[in-house]
């Protein structure tokens, strides 16, 4: 009897079969019908981000103040688990696999390009090429960077911990509103549709972050030993990196995830040393300390800045969009961050999502922002050079690189931690996939990571040859306005059972296990 409810239970999965349905649907529609998809999408975004850009902004600063609230209560010491839980992974380990899932290419491919884009092209009457434009572009990528996405991605990754290992429920993001909504709601229509818009936003967002990831790849290896910037190359990238992505879900966070993320985290910051070596060292230390202590200053205007009268483009090109980026990616990030958070207490698990991957962020736009930006000051090159190393993003790295000592050294690392970032990213977004798809299984059946694995890879290539990777982020980016309520109320759903937990009880039996 109980092997054929589980058999029937793993065919009809409609969380499974309608985000694949969707997924083709709209591929399709960006591939074959890529203008009037693209207009749809931008049309979306222009109407959430001029009307509802507030939202966003509120949205995002409330989730930093309430996961740090919760981190500084006393509710700060409950396990996410039994009391009597470990950690399942070394905290080194741990951070390696936050930050390879949550920031990953990104940081290769904005690292140099924001800190020029906003240093040659300024808000607010700032004079291109200034050191006030300067200053104004650090600070703006250690924002975009640093606490708030951390923040963001800390509300999913928490409350579906908490739920998932100390409530024993299953690890799906519906899971999360059972306080809210009951059990039986959650598991029927309602908790359905969160599931497919998470699986959906996932889908979306990793496979256009693999895309622009192969551009940058190929454009390294252009550079560094002249393989043509081409369809086919990138073809072969994706391939190559998805069979590694492959075997390294396949394998399981312990075997394949865990040693790919480790390896990752030793290439970073060996090729951040290096830059700050040989770059202008005591500019980059001068401009992270000063740029910080901006940064932090004026954390509460920036959160909340938006002009009721004046011109808002350049918020809604980058704040908004970043915070409504952030969001997209906070059901994959979120999903993973707890699979491997099992054990830590909450006050463990927010201040080490929160402030470890944005101080590892905010150090590299400081050693690599200011690498870049030191070439306008040392008279190397013009603000009109600058501007066009900006506009292409994917190359700006290795332009910047090559007008320093070493350099060749340095690009080729990036090309090798763009690959690592690329498999880190891939292979966390194709166990959660399995997850999400599996109905809160922690571990999804190998058949089902490598369907997702094959999927993420086929839509980025079939986007990358249609010219349709920036509608689909864009698109990702409007569908995701719903998970601003989504996050929400998975805040009140996680402080309306943290109340119920009793925290004397916890207290009490941690005092008795360190006694034995």
């Amino acid at each position: 009897m109980k092997a054929s409810v589980s058999k029937k239970s793993s065919v009809s999965n409609p969380v499974y079969f309608i985000s694949l349905v969707i997924t083709f649907i709209v591929a399709a529609w960006a591939i074959f019908f890529k203008d009037g998809f693209s207009s749809a999408a931008n049309q979306l975004l222009d109407v959430l981000t001029t009307d509802f850009g507030w939202a966003y902004l509120v949205a995002v600063f409330a989730f930093l103040l309430f996961a740090l609230a919760l981190a500084f209560s006393k509710f700060g010491k409950i396990k996410l688990g039994p009391d009597d839980s470990k950690p399942e992974y070394s905290t080194i380990s741990w951070f390696a696999m936050l930050f390879g899932a949550g920031m990953g290419i990104g940081l290769v491919f904005w690292g140099i390009a924001e800190p020029l884009a906003h240093f040659t092209n300024p808000p607010n009457q700032l004079t291109p090429g200034s050191v006030e434009a300067a200053q104004f572009a650090m600070k703006s990528s250690f924002m975009h960077w640093g606490f708030h996405p951390w923040a963001t991605y800390s509300i999913i990754g928490l409350a579906l911990a908490y739920f998932q290992f100390r409530k024993n429920y299953p690890g799906l993001i519906s899971s999360i509103f059972i306080p809210l909504i009951g059990e039986k709601r959650a598991n029927g229509p309602i908790g359905k549709f969160i599931d497919i818009a998470a699986v959906l936003a996932t889908v979306a967002g990793v496979a256009t972050s693999l895309g622009l990831g192969t551009l940058q790849i190929n454009s390294g290896l252009n550079y560094l030993f002249n393989i043509p910037n081409s369809q086919l190359v990138q073809i072969i990238i994706i391939a190559v990196v998805t069979i590694i992505t492959i075997w390294s879900a396949v394998s399981g966070i312990e075997k394949g995830i865990k040693v790919v993320s480790d390896v990752n985290l030793y290439l970073a910051f060996g090729i951040l040393i290096l830059t700050f070596l040989i770059g202008p060292t005591v500019k980059i230390v001068n401009s992270i300390l000063s740029n910080f202590g901006i940064y932090v200053q004026d954390i509460i205007s920036d959160s909340l800045s938006v002009s009721p009268f004046g011109d808002n483009s350049w918020m809604k090109a980058w704040r908004i969009f970043y915070w409504a980026w952030w969001i997209a990616w906070a059901p994959f990030v979120g999903t993973f961050i707890a699979r491997i958070s099992k054990g830590r207490t909450i006050r463990e698990f927010i201040l080490g999502v929160i402030f470890a991957p944005s101080l590892g962020s905010i150090i590299w736009f400081g050693v690599f922002g200011t690498t870049g930006l030191n070439l306008a000051f040392t008279k190397k090159l013009g603000i009109d050079a600058l501007r066009t190393i900006a506009a292409t993003p994917e190359t700006a790295f290795f332009a910047i690189m090559k007008n320093y000592k070493f350099g060749i050294i340095i690009s080729l690392i990036a090309v090798i931690l763009l690959c690592t970032f690329f498999i880190t990213s891939a292979n966390s977004a194709t166990f959660v996939l399995g997850m999400l798809t599996s109905k809160g299984d922690l571990n999804p059946s190998s058949g089902k990571k490598i369907i997702w694995g094959v999927i993420q890879a086929l839509l980025a290539t079939a986007l990358l040859l249609a010219g349709g990777l920036q509608a689909l982020q864009t698109a990702s980016v409007a569908s995701a306005f719903p998970f601003i309520f989504i996050m929400l109320f998975a805040c009140v759903s996680l402080y309306k059972a943290l109340k119920q937990e009793d925290i004397g009880s916890c207290s009490k039996t941690k005092k008795v296990t360190s006694k034995q």
